[in-house]
């Protein structure tokens, strides 16, 4: 089951399927560090691994 279609026309620009993988991978970081809470940031954290091994790494289908 894939949660994030690479595919879909929102996100066809490169700069879109980095940033839905980086911001929450940044957003741990706050988190943890400014608001001291360590489970939202490892959930942030996997999330956004996810997102960017799916949208950047994988990436969408050549067509």
């Amino acid at each position: 089951m894939q949660l994030i279609d690479p595919n879909h026309p929102f996100f066809r620009p490169a700069w879109r399927r980095w940033l839905t993988g980086l911001l929450p991978i940044a957003w741990s970081g706050v988190e943890l560090f400014a608001l001291g809470n360590p489970i939202w940031a490892v959930i942030f954290l996997l999330l956004g691994i996810y997102a960017f091994w799916v949208l950047v790494i994988k990436g969408p289908d050549a067509a």
